[in-house]
Formats: structure tokens, sequence, C-alpha cells
């Protein structure tokens, strides 16, 4: 398994937009198109956010994750966040995330961050038993309930 960019392997960047559509938008309702969603993933970058990752095995994209400004508007001032973490099904329990996870903590500290925060509707105890340690639970804009986490760099 390789992790790299996904600015460096734009070959992907159909693979990670349906992806994350259908997991993120279609599943919460969301209102973005997959338009908007490949166009953003088109625009990530290495060195400022945001920046997404890709774990890739056989050539093929079986993972990815995203660095974000901002991934809960109701919390403003943490930043930067873990977002979009996401392994194809068939992939999962073989250590994709926390790899994926990983190169993510390495990028944010080479960036000049202290701490990376995420937000979790339904893996608390995933992070939690790898480290992350618990900010708050708060009700997002829909009524959602959501624990946010940080971890220190």
């Amino acid at each position: 398994m390789v992790i790299d960019l996904l600015e460096n392997q734009a070959d992907f960047i159909n693979d990670v937009s349906n992806m994350i559509y259908k997991e993120f938008v279609v599943n919460t309702g969301s209102k973005m198109t997959f338009d908007d969603v490949f166009t953003y993933f088109s625009n990530t970058h290495s060195k400022q956010l945001p920046i997404t990752l890709i774990a890739i095995e056989e050539n093929e994209c079986i993972g990815t994750v995203s660095i974000f400004e901002n991934d809960l508007k109701e919390r403003k001032i943490y930043k930067p966040w873990l977002a979009s973490l996401y392994t194809k099904s068939e992939h999962r329990s073989k250590g994709v995330g926390q790899n994926l996870i990983s190169e993510t903590l390495k990028i944010v500290k080479e960036l000049g961050y202290k701490e990376l925060y995420l937000r979790t509707e339904n893996a608390s105890t995933y992070y939690q038993n790898r480290g992350w340690s618990f900010v708050e639970t708060i009700s997002d804009d829909k009524g959602q309930e959501i624990d946010v986490f940080k971890f220190i760099l």
C-alpha cells in the first residue's frame, strides 16, 4: 500500500469524488452535487489546506482522507480538521485508515500545527482507542449529535 497526495495522483480524482459523494453527500442529504465534489477534489494541495491523501494498492484507490481548515461551522475556532476518512469496505480492518491518519498527522505537524480536530457521529470509540481526546458533543445545524475529538501533535 502506498499513501500519496491526491495532487500527485490526479488520475484518482474521480474515484475519490465517487467515494466521498456516496458516503458523505448522498448519505447525509447534502445538496452538493457530484460536480461540486469533483471540483473540490480537483483543487486540493500539498502545502496548504485543503489537502487530500489517498491509499493506493495494485493501482486502485482504496481509501482517502482530507485535511480541511474547518469541518464544523459551529466550531470555527478549532483548526485544522481531519475529514472524510473513508476506506472501501473490502479493505477495512487492514490498517488502511490508520495509515492514512498517520500520514495526515505528519503533514499537519510539518505545516506547523500543534493539534488536529475531527468530528464523528458514530466512530468515537475508534478514535479514543487511537489516542484522540474527546473535546465535546454538540448538535449541528440539522440537530445531529456530533462528538469532537482532538489529537495533540
